[in-house]
């Protein structure tokens, strides 16, 4: 955003609200304005992200080699929606994102941009000559925050990176990339570890109506939820807890 800022963009800050965990907006708001933008947008998409991608994901089982929930690349298209949404909005030009520069994720917001609103293009940082050539690592990157007072984390962190939302927390990269490294402790976000989990279950009836869940029943304590947004947080609440 600095960069960008630098270059004599004016920069319109976006943030999506797919449920990730724990998140500060008004932290992410106020660091999006220190750093130069003339504005951010905080949009919550939880609820279209539910019902026009979560639930049809479940609907047509859309599991990658059976097992991998599609988390992340189902979340793309809906912040990408809202992200032209407010391009359009606000008469942007440009969009930009800080995806990098090879992997899936750039294709997904780009592919996404470019069908809803050809005429605007993209300014991919990581894919630029003079970014790149500016940034070769992380001590360019932190002299450079500290340079424009840009608070950043530099604390080392875990060696796998993360990508969470309200339907799928995924883990990659680092330990992860030896198949037989079990998972660190730290990892249980949204659940528990078994270990951790009651011993004591919980019965919980759920009613569909053409593959979309309608209704959930908690047999255990009398607790019924219709509306969709907050059916799927509360079996999260439930499932997460019993590990």
């Amino acid at each position: 955003l600095k960069w960008l800022d630098e270059k004599g963009f004016e920069v319109i800050a976006f943030c999506a609200n797919v449920g990730q965990f724990e998140e500060d907006f008004a932290a992410v708001k106020a660091k999006a304005l220190n750093c130069g933008a003339t504005k951010c947008v905080i949009s919550d998409l939880r609820k279209d992200y539910v019902d026009n991608y979560v639930f049809e994901a479940i609907k047509s089982n859309a599991l990658y080699e059976g097992r991998y929930l599609l988390g992340t690349s189902i979340a793309r298209p809906c912040i990408a929606k809202e992200m032209i949404r407010i391009a359009i909005e606000e008469g942007a030009t440009y969009i930009s994102h800080g995806a990098t520069g090879k992997g899936n994720d750039q294709v997904r917001f780009e592919m996404c941009a470019q069908a809803l609103s050809p005429t605007i293009q993209c300014v991919a940082p990581w894919r630029d000559p003079e970014f790149i050539e500016s940034f070769k690592g992380r001590k360019d990157l932190l002299a450079y925050c500290t340079k424009h007072e840009i608070p950043v984390d530099a604390k080392p962190k875990a060696n796998y990176s993360i990508d969470e939302n309200m339907f799928h927390t995924s883990y990659e990269s680092g330990m992860l990339e030896d198949a037989m490294c079990p998972p660190d402790e730290s990892m249980f976000k949204m659940t528990v570890s078994p270990q951790a989990a009651p011993e004591t279950p919980e019965v919980v009836r759920i009613e569909f109506l053409k593959g979309i869940p309608t209704k959930i029943t908690n047999v255990s304590d009398g607790t019924v939820i219709t509306e969709s947004l907050e059916l799927f947080l509360y079996c999260n609440k439930i499932a997460g807890r019993h590990g």
